[in-house]
């Protein structure tokens, strides 16, 4: 169903946020997401300052990456004073400070860089606030925003899941297969692991459709019910994932460790995530396959304060 969007009105909901409101906080990253993507897609259209440089671990930055940085982490301070912001652009805050908050925002201004430098609009903007205890958070609001179509993902612990678009405002909800299993998988970043994932879901007795996506896009393809599994089995970053979990979440889907049925969740002594599988329901069904133990390769290294 689709209707014009109305703003979230129902009282916040989570652990550690009790004097935020989360709806009014989802209500308010509408905005600040948008324009993050003018700024982005300024540079995308600008080919004089479509310029690209190599991070210190040999992905790509852009200034596409740093402008909606710093509109996005000013824009979040002012949205909630005292609350953390961790950036992929800025994410040398000391472990210690880490292991000790509560309550901060997790944010990725540009997801998909190699999307974006390839031009096929498949990139996106990620900001979740996430919840701690003893240094192990979990998303309770998130939001995933597509510059080039302008469409916008929303999560709200509690709450539901919704995708906006032109004004309108479509409730989520993560679907079962029926006929044919759809499996959405990285464009980028394709193994040996994830297609046997993928060919053991055959066993099910279904035919199986494999789709591929970039960014966080891949998530909330499992959350607004076009795909049913998003297996990665190889590293990510917190940056990366946690807004499209609130999404997934929201919308009634789960995403586990992969090789268990364990909830995903952060790590602040560890940046970087170990692999997962998006799939659409706590009950989904799995191939026997799949509770091997997880591939040595996509064991994540440790990230030091």
């Amino acid at each position: 169903m689709t209707h014009p969007a109305p703003p979230f009105h129902a009282a916040a909901a989570g652990e550690h946020t009790d004097d935020l409101d989360l709806p009014k906080l989802a209500n308010a990253l509408v905005p600040l997401a948008a324009q993050a993507a003018t700024a982005i897609l300024d540079i995308y259209d600008d080919p004089t300052r479509f310029a690209t440089e190599a991070k210190g671990d040999g992905s790509p930055l852009t200034r596409a990456d740093l402008a909606s940085h710093e509109l996005l982490t000013r824009g979040l301070r002012a949205l909630s004073p005292g609350v953390p912001v961790l950036s992929e652009e800025a994410a040398d805050a000391p472990l210690d400070e880490r292991l000790a908050w509560t309550t901060y925002w997790l944010v990725d201004p540009l997801d998909g860089t190699k999307e974006f430098v390839k031009r096929n609009g498949e990139f996106t903007i990620n900001i979740a606030l996430m919840t701690a205890h003893e240094g192990i958070a979990r998303p309770v609001l998130g939001l995933v925003h597509v510059p080039v179509s302008g469409t916008t993902y929303l999560g709200v612990a509690g709450e539901g899941a919704w995708r906006v678009h032109h004004g309108h405002r479509t409730q989520l909800h993560a679907e079962a297969p029926r006929d044919t299993i759809r499996v959405v998988a990285s464009r980028s970043h394709g193994n040996p692991a994830t297609d046997a994932f993928i060919d053991g879901l055959g066993e099910l007795g279904r035919g199986v459709e494999r789709t591929t996506s970039g960014s966080a896009l891949k998530l909330c393809r499992v959350a607004e019910g076009t795909a049913h599994y998003y297996p990665r089995v190889a590293p990510t970053m917190a940056w990366d994932t946690a807004a499209a979990q609130a999404v997934v979440e929201a919308a009634g889907a789960v995403i586990w460790r992969y090789g268990t049925r364990e909830r995903f969740q952060y790590d602040a002594r560890e940046l970087v995530n170990p692999s997962f599988l998006v799939a659409y329901a706590p009950d989904a069904s799995l191939p026997a396959s799949y509770g091997a133990s997880e591939p040595t390769e996509a064991s994540p290294p440790t990230v030091q304060g």
